[in-house]
């Protein structure tokens, strides 16, 4: 099969080098992209005079059929034809005859290339977006429900002070919600036109980019030929934006198989969304978390990937580039789907409450509130957390809790401390007592999600 860059050669193209050279294998997955920017450029080529407006039109109606052949799954894609690109341009041409020639007027596979990723990353942006309000609004959901859950809040894995169940997860819906923004974020640079760039250096001829900018939605216009097809911030981009929401995601995952433990026992996990054991009938393992985590590993090496190709490479573009698309593609999915499986998980997970409760009535996770309840006796918070260690000590030793303890054993350690210490003490009290803004009082988290909801119905 003749190459469509093939005039200068002597030889035909080693197997050996089509099969190594070859992206089609992945790169097909772009079609849709390739297809949409072609017809606006040969559309633009016609306005401007540059190609017969019979020819356009006859390119135009040859890739609206090429486009429902291969979403039919009728077209043939070739290896020998190396990348997307050609196998729509050489079956155009096949298609059409000699007008299909004039498509590549004016345009290189440099910038048609960048400007297909462009195209797909913008489209499968958005979804995420979407896909991340979803989550969002489940978490917010799950929050309103159990505002009056109390559970143990954890530093360095043990228990520190008594939380709102809902406090907690709405944590996890900031996290998505920055997430949610970084992305957004990023469209904005994903969302300008590289077509027109050519090879590295333009056009002599009188096309007009921005009227393809309009046709194809595009915000901008690339403003350096050279940068438009060296280009892959955008995709390096969405790559750490992916790996910082891998994070979040590896984060909750971890916290939902703890919690599924006999250890926690806080939560159950849908049998829907865990799996069994091939030898110990009795188990039920939370194998998706599990693999949430493992596939964020995944992500980070996508992410270092497309770093190590892009570092050294001089202007302008290189092969080299060809890999970025994988290290793309499967980041896609893997979000995506990881989306998908963890607002479901979360939507069908049952709260253990009266076990999570329990677990926020520990011994000592009042200890703070004695500290700050000294620091209102006008007692140094310096002083005040030493007087309440030791009265933590003297628990501890005496086997007793603090709510255990008299007001005479009290006052041997500060005579500042009155009847009333034992309204400040209590779980449910020490929790509703946290009124900072941002704090964990059912007060201040209802005003969270409240916030947070108007947000999301802004979005």
């Amino acid at each position: 099969m003749k190459k469509p860059w093939a005039g200068r050669f002597t030889e035909k193209t080693s197997k050996l080098v089509e099969k190594y050279t070859e992206s089609i294998s992945f790169d097909k997955r772009l079609w849709k992209y390739d297809i949409e920017g072609s017809i606006a450029h040969a559309g633009m080529l016609s306005k401007q005079g540059i190609i017969p407006k019979k020819d356009a039109g006859k390119i135009i109606k040859g890739l609206k059929e090429i486009y429902k052949e291969i979403e039919e799954g009728r077209f043939t894609f070739s290896e020998e034809l190396e990348d997307i690109h050609m196998n729509i341009e050489s079956a155009l041409i096949a298609k059409i005859g000699e007008a299909g020639g004039r498509l590549h007027t004016a345009r290189s596979r440099n910038d048609q290339v960048a400007l297909d990723l462009r195209l797909y990353l913008r489209a499968e942006v958005r979804e995420i977006l979407a896909l991340l309000k979803d989550l969002e609004a489940v978490l917010v959901d799950l929050a309103e429900k159990n505002l009056d859950v109390i559970m143990p809040g954890y530093t360095h894995m043990q228990r520190a002070q008594p939380v709102l169940l809902s406090h907690h997860l709405m944590a996890y819906a900031h996290m998505f919600e920055r997430d949610r923004t970084r992305f957004q974020d990023a469209l904005k640079r994903i969302n300008v036109l590289p077509l027109g760039s050519c090879a590295l250096a333009g056009t002599s001829l009188p096309i007009d980019r921005h009227y393809v900018a309009g046709l194809l939605g595009f915000d901008a216009v690339s403003e350096n030929s050279i940068d438009s097809v060296s280009d892959r911030d955008f995709a390096v981009e969405f790559l750490s934006c992916s790996a910082m929401l891998m994070v979040h995601f590896s984060r909750m995952a971890e916290e939902l198989i703890l919690w599924s433990s006999e250890e926690f026992s806080f939560i159950e996990l849908s049998d829907a969304f865990t799996t069994g054991s091939s030898i110990m009938p009795q188990k039920k393992n939370p194998d998706v978390a599990e693999l949430m985590r493992g596939k964020t590993g995944r992500v980070y090496g996508n992410l270092m990937s497309l770093l190590t190709v892009m570092k050294g490479l001089p202007l302008a573009y290189n092969r080299d580039m060809q890999e970025d698309k994988e290290s793309v593609f499967d980041t896609v999915d893997t979000v995506k789907t990881t989306l998908g499986v963890l607002t479901g998980m979360l939507q069908n997970m049952t709260l253990k409450r009266k076990k999570m409760e329990a677990g926020g009535d520990a011994a000592f996770s009042t200890a703070t509130d004695i500290a700050e309840y000294l620091v209102r006796k006008k007692i140094p918070f310096r002083t005040a957390h030493e007087i309440t260690g030791k009265i933590v000590r003297y628990c501890v030793d005496n086997g007793k809790r603090l709510s255990d303890l008299s007001i005479t054993e009290y006052q041997a350690f500060s005579a500042a401390i009155g009847h009333d210490i034992y309204r400040f003490i209590g779980i449910p009290e020490s929790v509703k007592a946290k009124e900072s803004y941002g704090g964990t009082s059912p007060k201040k988290v209802r005003d969270q999600i409240r916030r947070f909801r108007n947000d999301l119905k802004g979005i």
